[in-house]
């Protein structure tokens, strides 16, 4: 596998569309190569943010999570939250980079993936080629963070190698491979964190990816995301300490811009 970090100007808030952004720094792909992209930059260009001050931060993270524990219950003092059915701290609003705004997750991450896959498949006339939205999350009892996958668009996200032999030919019971995660983890790795100013990546000679460009279908979304009430951390998730927040009732939220 291949990774290549793409250094971009400083993008700022409702400066610059995202398409363009797309066109002037992703000249040329090939087929079967993916395109990561930070979620910070799809809000960004979509003006998803809040000026700092305008909005309690508190208030805000209820306000775009579905349910959360409040920072008191925490021992650093951080909102937890389930947010687009994602367990993430502060529903993934951040202020770093963000040059005096709260940088929210994209509206709809999931339509979003599907416009930069289509605008990069029609401007660039390729067939195989996919769109990772990424963002960063932490592993409990674990220092440090890993690249998640927001959305995807133009691949199957998950490797699914139940009943198939492993090395002595016993049946495999339960092992899925999370592609997207995965090739999240490999590319923020390589973008960076901090002030590297590589927001995007392009992701190559990936063998074990099934292009698709109708992908992720909602029977596509629903084997790569695990309802809580069925999920091996299921009974920490469901724990009376979460609260409702105002997003509570999306649970279904990933159906809607993956139809048609």
């Amino acid at each position: 596998m291949n990774i290549r970090p793409i250094k971009t100007n400083i993008v700022s808030s409702d400066q610059c569309e995202l398409t363009v952004l797309l066109d002037r720094y992703v000249p040329r792909l090939s087929e079967k190569s993916i395109l990561a992209v930070t979620s910070k930059i799809v809000s960004l260009c979509e003006g998803n943010v809040i000026k700092i001050g305008k909005k309690d931060k508190n208030t805000l993270v209820q306000q775009e999570s579905q349910f959360f524990i409040p920072p008191e219950k925490n021992p650093r003092g951080i909102t937890l939250t389930i947010t687009n059915d994602l367990l993430v701290p502060t529903a993934g609003i951040d202020e770093s980079n963000g040059n005096g705004y709260y940088i929210l997750w994209p509206r709809d991450p999931y339509a979003s993936a599907k416009t930069i896959r289509e605008h990069l498949a029609h401007t660039r006339g390729l067939t195989d080629v996919g769109v990772l939205i990424t963002d960063s999350k932490t592993t409990p009892m674990r220092w440090g963070t890993t690249g998640i996958t927001l959305s995807y668009a133009g691949f199957t996200g998950i490797n699914d190698f139940i009943g198939k032999p492993d090395l002595f030919d016993r049946p495999m019971e339960v092992t899925k491979v999370n592609v997207a995660d995965g090739l999240a983890a490999a590319a923020v790795v390589c973008m960076g964190e901090s002030n590297e100013q590589t927001p995007l990546a392009v992701i190559t000679d990936i063998p074990f990816v099934t292009f698709d460009k109708n992908m992720p279908s909602t029977e596509g979304l629903k084997e790569w995301q695990i309802p809580m009430e069925i999920d091996l951390y299921g009974p920490l998730l469901q724990s009376p300490l979460w609260k409702k927040g105002k997003r509570h009732h999306l649970s279904g939220w990933r159906d809607s811009s993956t139809k048609g």
